[in-house]
């Protein structure tokens, strides 16, 4: 699937994921959140963790329209016995995930981890070496705390403002990783919903509510088979 952006999207994408760069009080609030969850579900052994930026967060919806809300909503009628942990931040690089991983995998047993991370990393034009280093470093700092955890790598694309080489190069950089770190993949987490401005907020990048339910739906079908 090719992704067609316009010029104004584009603009909007880098502008805004600049702005949305994570604080300190969010990173704070995250990490009282997972620490709540850890709480209520001590005893829960079966739990997935989604690791990412605003995406994953659920920038500008509410955290039960996002789609790892929308992933516990489907475990939960399916009567699945699986706890869902949203740890994801906006504005988050693959650099700062990197730094933050061992805190949130630390704070409970993980039967599975989605890994959504590197889309600011090409927003930001950083090179696809650098980027690679820190996935498959957050990928082994994971193993090696939870060494049966099942990890599923979200694939993502960023528009050619960078060259189109880059853009290229960037792409390609998740099938790799997953082949060579022997992880699941999903091959573009915003399948049906980048570049479709009906889909998103106004910014351009973060997905509405019906957004979130493409997202979910594409996750789901790569995420059921671990269950």
């Amino acid at each position: 699937m090719k992704l067609y952006l316009n010029p104004v999207f584009a603009i909007l994408f880098i502008f805004t994921t600049a702005c949305n760069s994570g604080s300190k009080q969010e990173k704070k609030t995250v990490e009282k959140e997972v620490e709540e969850k850890v709480k209520e579900k001590k005893e829960e052994k079966n739990n997935i963790i989604f690791f990412g930026n605003s995406l994953t967060a659920g920038y500008g919806v509410e955290a039960e329209e996002a789609f790892p809300g929308l992933i516990q909503k489907r475990l939960d009628s399916l009567g699945y016995d699986y706890n869902v942990i949203n740890a994801g931040v906006s504005g988050e690089t693959t650099a700062s995930g990197l730094s933050r991983v061992e805190w949130v995998v630390k704070r409970q047993p993980v039967e599975i981890f989605v890994l959504e991370l590197g889309g600011n990393d090409g927003l930001r034009g950083i090179k696809p070496e650098e980027t690679n280093k820190n996935l498959r470093a957050i990928i082994d700092k994971v193993r090696q705390i939870h060494p049966e955890v099942k990890i599923l790598l979200a694939g993502m694309m960023v528009p050619p403002n960078m060259g189109q080489a880059y853009a290229e190069e960037f792409q390609k950089l998740f099938p790799k990783i997953a082949e060579k770190k022997n992880v699941n993949l999903i091959p573009f987490l915003l399948k049906d919903v980048g570049g479709e401005a009906g889909l998103n907020q106004p910014d351009g990048i973060h997905p509405t509510p019906e957004g979130h339910k493409i997202v979910a739906k594409t996750v789901w079908e790569y995420l059921e088979p671990l269950i």
